[in-house]
């Protein structure tokens, strides 16, 4: 099974066509209503190759937390571990504009909520991975990463929104899964302006935190570097297939879950990598985070296996 700990929000989402200045004001193309939330994405990414997901988060005693919840179960998702708390569900306000980029407003809502996880034998016992994100307090990150390692999960987390890493969760985790430029930002560094750059940093922060890193880069790919550098696929990159862009929303998060779903099934560094980066290629090519998210078949056919 794959826990995945973290956020679900509605997505309110506009599409202009081009990001607005500061004080600017744009009449939208369109407008949609998806359902999103970093954790909840990633959890239908795992979920879509087959796998058996439990997602751990909360919702508002709101409309928004009731469709939140149907979406999730509909996926076969199970969500005993997640939480009707008072008041609103989270929400993303984003703006898509012409070539797929993307800005995001996110309140967290019941989110901001999350702390302790009680019981967590029964949520995370069993579990093959562990996998959480930035878009919740700390301490409920710290408390999915150590319940994870506690019970012999390979733990992950994807550091977005980008913000500094906590000791804490640090102890506890095997795997970084970081953009390029929150990479630079935990690094303190520049935002690499190649592949080559971007292993450089992979294998700093490698070193730095004793743990494993993987930098995804849109286009170009994703590069790694495991915590033992001696290992059969310590570093490498795999490079991006071309892609018609409509939306990158949900991209970084089906690379996440996909990532996920191929460490529970054994498959190597660079086989987890090559799938994930493929099922990214995917989804970019439909509107919302999750619209475009491939199923085991679609992305089997385009891996090739």
């Amino acid at each position: 099974m794959i826990i995945v700990a973290g956020s679900a929000n509605i997505d309110l989402v506009a599409r202009v066509d081009h990001q607005p200045a500061p004080g600017e004001t744009l009449i939208a193309e369109g407008y949609a209503v998806h359902d999103g939330g970093k954790g909840a994405n990633q959890a239908v990414a795992a979920a879509r190759m087959g796998s058996r997901v439990r997602f751990v988060g909360a919702v508002g005693a709101d409309d928004f937390g009731a469709r939140i919840r149907t979406t999730l179960e509909a996926e076969q998702i199970d969500t005993s571990a997640l939480s009707t708390l008072g008041g609103a569900s989270g929400i993303a306000m984003i703006s898509v504009d012409s070539a797929g980029e993307n800005c995001i407003i996110v309140v967290p809502g019941a989110n901001e909520k999350l702390g302790v996880i009680e019981d967590a034998e029964t949520v995370f016992g069993g579990a093959r991975v562990v996998l959480t994100q930035l878009e919740t307090p700390p301490a409920f990150v710290n408390a999915a990463l150590m319940a994870g390692r506690l019970y012999g999960a390979e733990t992950m987390l994807n550091a977005a929104p980008a913000a500094s890493l906590s000791p804490y969760a640090l102890d506890a985790l095997d795997w970084l899964i970081v953009n390029a430029a929150e990479a630079a930002l935990i690094g303190e560094v520049a935002v690499p302006a190649d592949v080559t750059a971007a292993r450089a940093l992979a294998a700093d922060l490698a070193a730095t935190y004793a743990v494993g890193v993987v930098i995804t880069l849109g286009a170009d790919g994703a590069t790694w570097q495991a915590r033992d550098e001696t290992a059969e696929d310590a570093g490498g990159h795999v490079a991006g297939a071309a892609a018609e862009v409509v939306d990158t929303t949900g991209a970084g998060d089906t690379f996440a879950g996909v990532f996920a779903w191929a460490r529970s099934q054994d498959k190597s560094i660079r086989e987890a990598v090559r799938w994930a980066v493929a099922a990214g290629g995917l989804s970019v090519g439909r509107a919302g985070a999750r619209s475009g998210m491939p199923g085991f078949t679609q992305l089997a056919e385009a891996v090739g296996d």
